[in-house]
């Protein structure tokens, strides 16, 4: 197998740093973006432009308008770290464009399910990235929750384990951690936007997404040989994805994929759709013991160290 890849550290955040709210997927709904925004506000300095409002058909305006939103917050050395207001759908189509914003300086960008296409992206780019909740969501979840986020942005030291509920292959492993939104992963398959899987532990987690559809998109990573490349796998939140009326639940099936792949794996971890979505850095190394059903974070998610020598520049 191929050793797995090493990703950058952005530098770590401060309380009062300026911070970017951008909405590059759906609309969403203002009372739960506000809750949302005061949590994030009561630590920083946020900023977000009043056309984050805007609506075309399902997505958060026409993608010239969140294009152009996302890539200045990119691009920005005042921002230091970006905040996504809702996933839903359309990151991915801003993905050919993004693809030539490559001199940006690095920064934590935080965000889950259709923001994976953007984690994805930065992955493939060397950077570690925040899976973490989207502002919609943020309001939604305990003050522990919102301590984690805040601290993964501002400390050196890793986060904090994360445990599992259920062991469906035993076994160590370590890597980079990788991943998120099933049905996103997938989608990027074969583009210029996936990062090398080489080594890494496999994030996966998805709502509302049937039994078979579930086979389905994993036995195209399956025959994308993707578990040919991983270590292990570590399973979050898979809410809402029960067939009405089968013999058999969504576990059975998840059970049956991951015993097939022969790689340690463990399920039930309190990331992703669900009532809990604790933030967890993309790129950064864990250690997945799927006997013991435990997540270990290796390394830490931003650098302290580069950001004082960002700030003496």
């Amino acid at each position: 197998m191929t050793a797995a890849a090493t990703f950058r550290q952005p530098p770590a955040l401060r309380a009062g740093d300026r911070v970017a709210v951008v909405a590059p997927a759906s609309s969403f709904d203002r009372e739960s973006f506000e809750a949302g925004l005061a949590v994030v506000a009561a630590r920083y300095a946020t900023h977000y432009d009043r056309s984050i409002f805007e609506r075309h058909r399902y997505l958060a305006g026409a993608d010239a308008r969140r294009l152009s939103e996302l890539s200045a917050a990119l691009a920005d050395p005042a921002v230091k770290a970006v905040f996504c207001a809702r996933g839903g759908y359309g990151a991915m189509r801003l993905l050919p464009e993004l693809g030539l914003l490559r001199a940006f300086p690095p920064k934590p960008l935080v965000g889950f399910s259709d923001i994976v296409a953007l984690h994805l992206w930065l992955q493939s780019l060397g950077s570690i990235s925040i899976h973490g909740p989207v502002l919609t969501q943020l309001g939604h979840l305990s003050q522990a929750t919102h301590a984690r986020l805040f601290a993964l942005l501002e400390n050196s030291s890793p986060a904090a384990a994360l445990p599992g509920t259920r062991t469906l292959v035993p076994g160590v492993a370590e890597g980079p951690l990788l991943g998120g939104c099933l049905s996103v992963l997938t989608r990027l398959l074969g583009t210029p936007y996936m990062p090398p899987l080489d080594g890494a532990i496999l994030l996966l987690e998805d709502r509302a997404e049937r039994p078979y559809r579930l086979d389905r998109m994993w036995t195209h990573l399956k025959l994308a040989g993707v578990f040919a490349r991983v270590r292990g796998i570590a399973l979050g939140d898979f809410g809402g994805c029960e067939e009405p009326g089968a013999p058999y639940s969504c576990a059975d099936v998840l059970q049956d994929l991951a015993t097939a792949t022969g790689l340690p794996c463990a399920a039930g971890f309190p990331v992703g759709h669900g009532e809990a979505n604790e933030p967890v850095p993309l790129g950064a190394r864990v250690r997945l013991d799927a006997g013991a059903r435990s997540l270990t974070f290796l390394e830490a998610a931003v650098s302290v160290a580069q950001r004082v020598v960002s700030r003496g520049a």
